[in-house]
């Protein structure tokens, strides 16, 4: 058996250059590797800072786009509400405007129908005032006696308070 010493074996010698490497060279390679890695930590600080940024502006906008709407909502409900009470009130004056219109057709009718009436009455009245002249006429003109006469005047007299209250 050859027995090789400490320094005959060549796992040894991989394991002391790399000790070695890592003496001489490790404090530069650290310092590019922190170097790195402290450029990276500040890049995604300054990633997190943006992106706070840009939510506190995101929530800044969405508030104000909740005001806006709520403000829409609000002037909406508003104009909905003018419109109602707007149209209430012409639907009530329509209705007023109606039966003014139908009370003043109504009124015209009534006078008519009474002006017809009147001249109806008239019409006949004066109907039956020719009529009794024409009556009258006849009777006069057959001759009257003295008795008759004097009957035909009581009797007028006698109807004149019930034809004076019948006018």
């Amino acid at each position: 058996m050859n027995e090789v010493g400490f320094f005959g074996d060549s796992k040894n010698w991989v394991v002391i250059a790399f000790f070695l490497f890592f003496l001489l060279f490790g404090r530069k390679l650290w310092g590019a590797l922190a170097g790195i890695l402290d450029g990276r930590a500040v890049a995604v600080r300054k990633e997190l800072d943006e992106a706070a940024a840009l939510r506190r502006e995101a929530e800044a906008l969405l508030a104000d786009a909740r005001k806006q709407r709520d403000t829409a909502l609000a002037e909406a409900q508003a104009l909905i509400a003018g419109a109602k009470a707007e149209a209430e009130r012409l639907a009530t004056a329509a209705a007023a405007d109606a039966e003014g219109a139908a009370h003043r057709r109504e009124q015209m009718a009534l006078d008519r129908i009474a002006a017809a009436e009147k001249a109806a009455l008239d019409e006949v009245r004066i109907t039956a005032a020719e009529v009794a002249t024409t009556a009258a006429r006849q009777v006069i003109a057959e001759g009257l006696s003295a008795e008759a006469d004097q009957r035909l005047i009581e009797t007028a007299i006698a109807g004149l308070p019930a034809a004076l209250r019948a006018a």
